[in-house]
């Protein structure tokens, strides 16, 4: 597999931004295609690349997850808004013979856009019984819903079965199948993608196609990316125009070996960027590591070794907005080396954002899913699906989860439990949600609050917010020039009220002010009083 170096010259965060977004003056690329092919279809993006001030935000929405679009804030505090769980998780159980005794998103969920209709490939442990494979039978499985809900596993494996034959719903002999429905494919024989191990060697990542996601075929004739952990996380980022692959990789971080995720990257999923590390641990991440371990003290089967506590990743989820890529690192905290082989712990899914996916802000280390009581379904384990959908004005996650820990004796040893036990320790799949956008808010109480933004430039006629007003509350914005001095008689806007993820803001007697200042350097101001601000943007449409 040859490796591209576009993505990462230049010299770190100014060459990936620039490989991934180009110049704004240069015509736009066609998009590239999974069979190297061209698309006339122009997605619209966002322009984050050099000259980097001011910076070039077109019409894209700036979430407040990430945050170096903020020059100054003046009482003003950042809230992170953990997503709501579905009131009847778990969705999805191991209540099939074949699938063993737990279930996991080691793979992806899709609304397939043709078909109206859900997509999920998920993992499964198989009884050596129904799938006989050295090392243990952890397969893709297929279920399908209209609604997100309601999930069916229809019969449609395509792996042979000594004990059944086909019908069962496994269609890939391959775990962490990250499944991608490539819309803008030509050739329908390579309309869905996946990235995972092949085999018996789950350690070289290789790309797979497939006609319709249950019949998969190997496309690289060479690994990907080989010698790597074993979960892989893949997606495809439309506005950035690229696929995006994390892989696991050890690394030694403040003096212990360690779990960690590096970035590759392809724009046409056959040629890949080299490995670059994304998500390491740090001293923040150790830092709380005991408060992590105390939350879930009775399911723990090691007392604590503080020489080896640490914290680690086991995997990346992501969510594509429009001006970054938004992730879910997977985070293991570890208390102990396990009783039973590999280490003990609990695990819990936080938030991450990149604007260049060189460099993340992960400004909170707090699960952004809620973590049930110890003892319910959702209380050790986590893991998620490799790329969020956003529905409607929704982002839904599915996400896995266990009741037991990361030391637990069948999960180290690969075997199978008993059935007394299997009716006690579970892992299945649930479904969280934020409304669109909904990660982060830039907030302010009653006595007022200021933020301001740094110098950018815009291409739309509509300013609109992402935001909740409380009663009594507003925000109002003002434009600045690039050395934070007031634009003119401009002035401060109509005050904006209520709760909408789309309120259009407006300047009295100065329908004009947008067009006016559009393609200049400018700073947008905003006053808030006892406000929740998620995202603004520049849209196409004006206020009449």
């Amino acid at each position: 597999m040859n490796r591209r170096k576009f993505l990462w010259t230049a010299g770190g965060a100014a060459g990936l931004a620039h490989s991934l977004h180009g110049q704004e003056e240069q015509a736009p690329k066609k998009e590239p295609q999974g069979n190297g092919e061209a698309n006339e279809r122009q997605p619209e993006g966002p322009v984050v690349s050099a000259p980097f001030s001011p910076v070039q935000i077109g019409t894209s929405a700036q979430l407040f997850v990430e945050r170096s679009i903020v020059r100054d804030t003046e009482r003003v505090w950042y809230t992170l808004h953990p997503g709501e769980k579905h009131p009847r998780n778990p969705l999805i159980k191991a209540d099939r013979d074949w699938e063993g005794w737990r279930i996991r998103t080691y793979g992806n969920g899709i609304f397939d856009e043709d078909e109206k209709s859900f997509k999920m490939w998920y993992t499964s442990q198989s009884p050596q019984t129904y799938f006989p494979r050295p090392g243990g039978s952890l397969l893709t499985n297929y279920a399908v819903s209209k609604d997100g809900v309601e999930w069916e596993k229809p019969l449609v494996g395509t792996i042979e079965s000594p004990k059944l034959g086909l019908r069962h719903n496994a269609v890939l002999a391959q775990e962490h199948a990250n499944v991608i429905k490539d819309y803008a494919e030509r050739d329908p024989s390579r309309r869905y993608k996946a990235v995972c191990g092949e085999g018996d060697k789950p350690h070289a990542k290789h790309t797979f196609t497939s006609p319709d996601g249950l019949h998969w075929s190997r496309l690289s004739t060479k690994p990907v990316v080989d010698r790597v952990g074993d979960n892989t996380n893949a997606y495809y980022d439309e506005y950035r125009r690229i696929w995006v692959l994390f892989i696991k990789k050890p690394m030694i971080a403040r003096g212990l070996q360690r779990r960690s995720f590096c970035l590759m990257a392809s724009e046409d999923f056959v040629n890949w960027s080299e490995p670059q590390f994304a998500f390491v641990p740090d001293y923040d991440d150790d830092a709380g590591s005991l408060g992590r371990i105390e939350r879930a003290r009775p399911m723990l089967g090691v007392p604590d070794d503080p020489k080896f506590m640490n914290t680690q990743f086991i995997g990346v989820g992501a969510y594509v907005a429009e001006s970054c890529a938004v992730a879910f690192p997977w985070v293991l905290t570890v208390n102990n080396a396990g009783a039973y082989g590999g280490v003990e712990g609990i695990m819990e899914i936080q938030l991450a954002a990149s604007r260049d996916l060189v460099k993340w802000q992960r400004h909170f280390r707090t699960p952004c899913i809620p973590r049930g009581h110890i003892g319910e379904w959702d209380s050790g384990l986590f893991y998620t699906q490799s790329k969020a959908i956003r529905h409607d004005d929704e982002i839904w996650l599915y996400y896995s989860a266990s009741n037991f820990t990361h030391g637990d004796r069948y999960l180290q040893g690969n075997n199978e439990p008993p059935t007394s036990v299997r009716t006690q320790k579970t892992c299945s799949i649930g479904l969280v949600k934020w409304k669109l956008d909904r990660f982060v808010s830039a907030d302010a109480g009653a006595e007022g609050g200021v933020l301001t933004t740094v110098p950018l430039t815009y291409t739309g006629s509509q300013v609109e917010l992402n935001a909740r007003v409380k009663r009594g509350g507003s925000i109002r914005a003002e434009f600045l020039d690039a050395a934070g001095r007031p634009i003119g008689n401009a002035g401060l806007s109509v005050p904006c009220t209520g709760d909408s993820l789309r309120s259009k803001v407006a300047w009295d007697g100065q329908a004009e002010i947008v067009d006016r200042l559009k393609g200049k350097a400018v700073s947008l101001r905003f006053h808030l009083r006892n406000a929740e601000l998620y995202s603004f943007a520049f849209r196409s449409e004006r206020v009449s």
